[in-house]
């Protein structure tokens, strides 16, 4: 299959799956923490998607490159994130796990992805 839009990358839908899944996690959260945790959860794993978006718009191959370890960076401010949350009693033990594998898995195929990327083969291709 061709690749002719970010919503053909599987790193980008695990990252809108993984972002949907803490959407609906942190709807459980107390309002005391709607500009806390909620917020920077939130805002952490819809960054991830953005990021993987946004690389796939740009021109340059170093440009998307940067956008695909910002996604990275994202990916493990999420991580942080949740550990917290589940640190601090917002998250039990079985809604955690399975979003930490999430983050595993999609730690391991952005970081393949970024290293295709970075194959001679595929930057020659690109400059053309």
């Amino acid at each position: 299959m061709a690749i002719k839009s970010f919503e053909d990358l599987e790193v980008w839908q695990l990252a809108k799956n993984l972002a949907l899944e803490i959407y609906k996690l942190t709807k459980n959260f107390p309002e005391t923490e709607r500009y806390g945790l909620t917020s920077q959860l939130r805002s952490a794993s819809v960054s991830i998607a953005a990021n993987i978006a946004e690389g796939f718009g740009r021109y340059h191959l170093k440009d998307s490159i940067k956008f695909y370890y910002n996604a990275r960076g994202s990916l493990l401010e999420a991580k942080s994130h949740l550990l917290i949350a589940h640190e601090s009693g917002l998250i039990k033990n079985g809604d955690l796990s399975p979003l930490l594998l999430r983050i595993r898995n999609l730690g391991v195929k952005l970081n393949n992805f970024i290293g295709s990327l970075s194959k001679p083969s595929i930057k020659q291709s690109n400059n053309n």
